[in-house]
C-alpha cells in the first residue's frame, strides 16, 4: 500500500463547498494526485471540545454546524462510510495519550465536508474525524500529530482543516481577495516555519500578530497536527495554494510528502452571506 501524504486546508467559509474557484480547484487537484487512501482522518476546527475522541460509527452523519447561509448549503449531504476499527489503531499508536470512541454524538462537520466534496467527490472512501481537545497545550497537539504519522504507511490520509489566520471580527467585505498587513505577516511567518522547520509553528503564539490572527485557537490547531506529521517523518512540505479572503482569513493550504500538483482555476474565495459576519465558532 502506498505511503499517504498529509495535508492542511484553509477552508474559509462553508460556501466554498458550492463554489468553483482557485482554492476549490486546488483541493480537486490534490484529490486527483494522491494514491487512493484506505481511509481519511480529518482534524477539523469545528470539532473543538474538552476531550480527545475519534468518530467510530459505521455511517457518520453530515453536520451543518453553521447558520445564516442559503438553503442550498444545508441541503449538501456528504455521506462516506466510517471506519470504526480505525479507532483501535489510533488508540494504540497514540498511547499513552487517551482517545475516546464517539459512536453517536458527532459525524462529518463542514470543516471536513466543504473540502472533501471537492477533493473526493464520490464519497466512497471511509472518513473519520479526530476532535481537538480544547484543554490541551500546543505541544500536546503537535505531539499527537507526530504520533499519527505511522498511519500514513498504512494507507491513511491525515488532513487538518482550519485557517492559519481566522478573525471573523476583522472581516472586510471590501477585501474579497486580500489580507490585512497583520494577516499577511502572520501567514508568512507560518509559511516560513512550515517549509523549513514545521514543528516550530507551535511557537507562533509568540508572534506579534498572534492575538489578531488567532483570536481563538480552534482554526489554527489543525495546522499543528499536520506540522507534527511533517516533523516526525521529515517529509517535504509544499504550499498547495495560498491567498487571503476578506482581509482577516488566510486560505493557505499545505501538502506533506508529495509534490504539489499543477493548479488551474481562478476567482476569489466564496462570498460571505449578507448581513453581519456569522459567529466565529460556526465558520
Amino acid at each position: 500500500m502506498s505511503v499517504m501524504p498529509a495535508a492542511f486546508f484553509g477552508h474559509g467559509n462553508p460556501m466554498n463547498a458550492l463554489e468553483r474557484n482557485r482554492y476549490t480547484e486546488a483541493w480537486r487537484a490534490f484529490g486527483r494526485s494522491v494514491p487512493r487512501p484506505r481511509a481519511i482522518l480529518v482534524v477539523s476546527a469545528h470539532w473543538y471540545v474538552q476531550a480527545t475522541a475519534i468518530t467510530a460509527m459505521p455511517r457518520p452523519r453530515t453536520i451543518h454546524d453553521f447558520f445564516g447561509f442559503p438553503r442550498e448549503l444545508f441541503d449538501v449531504r456528504y455521506e462516506p462510510p466510517g471506519l470504526p476499527e480505525l479507532y483501535e489503531e489510533v488508540a494504540d499508536i497514540v498511547h499513552p495519550a487517551w482517545v475516546g470512541a464517539d459512536h453517536d454524538s458527532w459525524g462529518i462537520d463542514h470543516g471536513t465536508w466543504s473540502v472533501l466534496v471537492h477533493a473526493f467527490p464520490d464519497a466512497d472512501i471511509p472518513v473519520v474525524q479526530l476532535s481537538i481537545n480544547a484543554l490541551k497545550s500546543f505541544d500536546y497537539h503537535l505531539q499527537l500529530g507526530a504520533a499519527l504519522a505511522p498511519l500514513r504507511e498504512d494507507g491513511v490520509l491525515v488532513i487538518g482543516s482550519g485557517n492559519v489566520v481566522h478573525n471573523l471580527g476583522g472581516v472586510s467585505r471590501a477585501l474579497p481577495d486580500a489580507g490585512f498587513d497583520w494577516a499577511q505577516r502572520f501567514d508568512e511567518a507560518a509559511k516560513e516555519r512550515m517549509l523549513t522547520d514545521p514543528t516550530d509553528v507551535g511557537r507562533l503564539d509568540g508572534h506579534r500578530d498572534f492575538d489578531l490572527a488567532v483570536p481563538t485557537p480552534d482554526h489554527f490547531l489543525p495546522l499543528l497536527y499536520v506540522a507534527g506529521v511533517a516533523g516526525a517523518t521529515d517529509a517535504p512540505v509544499d504550499v498547495l495554494v495560498d491567498g487571503y479572503a476578506y482581509g482577516s482569513l488566510s486560505m493557505t493550504a499545505y501538502s506533506v510528502g508529495m509534490d504539489a500538483p499543477e493548479l488551474s482555476g481562478s476567482g476569489v474565495a466564496a462570498a460571505l452571506p449578507e448581513g453581519p459576519p456569522p459567529d466565529g465558532a460556526n465558520i
